[in-house]
């Protein structure tokens, strides 16, 4: 699968609309991923409007690309869903990078920006969206076809990360 090969975070975009078939393709694959005990807890909110894609931009100071994205995806968790306290970040992160990975198969580009690892991330997009308390943010997803960024082959493999049967 080339696509986890050649995935990089891509942070500038063309002035050009995602389709609706690729946004429906995107948002299947993030939800086609494991999730413990098959709770499932993802959900996505889909922004197109450039009024709210600049609000998703004043998040923080990483998240300025986001203006000129065509579509962003707000990945939330609901609460209501988690059997397993412990698994739902996994599984939120699973979703998320089939997400990545489906856009860079679909020649677009997209970048993981973190709301729950930061709690004024997370609070933003709480207030900016009006979510009830049982909705935890958890990633922003700009996409867009990349301008002048490409998907790229780099080979992060170390072979001193592998331990072979002992450390």
């Amino acid at each position: 699968m080339e696509a986890i090969f050649n995935r990089r975070s891509i942070r500038k975009y063309q002035d050009r609309p995602v389709e609706k078939e690729k946004i429906e393709k995107l948002l299947r694959a993030a939800m086609q991923a494991p999730s413990a005990a098959n709770q499932q807890p993802w959900e996505y909110i889909v922004v197109e409007e450039k009024e709210t894609l600049q609000k998703l931009a004043d998040m923080c100071p990483y998240s300025k690309m986001t203006a000129s994205a065509a579509v962003a995806f707000v990945a939330v968790a609901n609460r209501d869903t988690i059997r397993f306290e412990t698994a739902w970040q996994q599984d939120m992160g699973a979703s998320v990078e089939n997400l990545l990975l489906e856009a860079t198969d679909l020649d677009l580009g997209a970048v993981w920006l973190g709301v729950a690892t930061a709690e004024a991330n997370a609070k933003y997009i709480s207030e900016l969206f009006g979510l009830p308390e049982n909705i935890m943010p958890f990633a922003l997803i700009p996409v867009g076809y990349p301008d002048g960024q490409e998907n790229t082959f780099v080979d992060r493999y170390d072979s001193k990360k592998v331990h072979n049967e002992k450390w």
